[in-house]
């Protein structure tokens, strides 16, 4: 059994790489955390641990600490770092604070199973420069995706891994209006599920 620990605060981000790592075939089990206190509350419930899959952006011990935590506290476990931060310095910086891998968000989900090959193998993957880096545009969102101002700002709260209802709320709008919404960003960012649009954004950087 391969136990794998996914440290990611959007669910549907979750969900999506708890996917596309069942994927790399039997025996490997998948188990999530929405931040770094419920993650290492895992680690210290139990020791049998092959791997940790950890973004940057987390709500409570951002991932660079969770990084030094998991160094100090259980060096056993290797880290793979998935993040929409992508950037040299960032890439640099992960691997110099301790992770044995790191995945751009914009990347493929073979790519993401590659690293993690890698790493459960005792190797170090990283990419030799930022994936889709060149491709990124500074526009925004509406431009890039030719979206109306009312699709963006749904659009941005989506990103925040906001439910309809609570997009409604926030925006002052009925909950069938934000599914319109809703619909006509899945089909600019040709996807299909909540999840597959977070990775289109991602891929984006953080800047909507």
């Amino acid at each position: 059994m391969t136990r794998i620990l996914i440290v990611e605060d959007h669910a549907l981000v979750r969900e999506a790489l708890a996917h596309t790592l069942a994927r790399l075939g039997e025996g490997v089990e998948c188990v999530e955390a929405k931040g770094s206190e419920e993650a290492l509350a895992q680690l210290e419930e139990s020791a049998d641990w092959d791997l940790a899959v950890i973004d940057l952006m987390l709500p409570d011990l951002n991932g660079f600490g969770l990084l030094a935590v998991l160094a100090r506290r259980f060096p056993d476990v290797p880290a793979i770092v998935v993040s929409a931060l992508d950037d040299s310095a960032t890439i640099r910086r992960a691997m110099r604070g301790g992770a044995s891998g790191f995945v751009s968000k914009a990347s493929s989900g073979e790519v993401l199973r590659s690293a993690v090959r890698c790493v459960l193998e005792g190797g170090i993957y990283a990419p030799s420069e930022p994936e889709g880096g060149a491709k990124r545009s500074g526009a925004p969102a509406s431009e890039r995706f030719g979206l109306t101002a009312g699709q963006t700002r749904v659009m941005e709260l989506l990103a925040q891994g906001k439910s309809n209802r609570e997009i409604a709320d926030l925006l002052g709008l009925s909950e069938g209006t934000v599914k319109v919404h809703m619909s006509a960003i899945f089909r600019a960012l040709h996807v299909s599920s909540r999840a597959q649009a977070l990775i289109v954004i991602a891929r984006h950087g953080p800047r909507l």
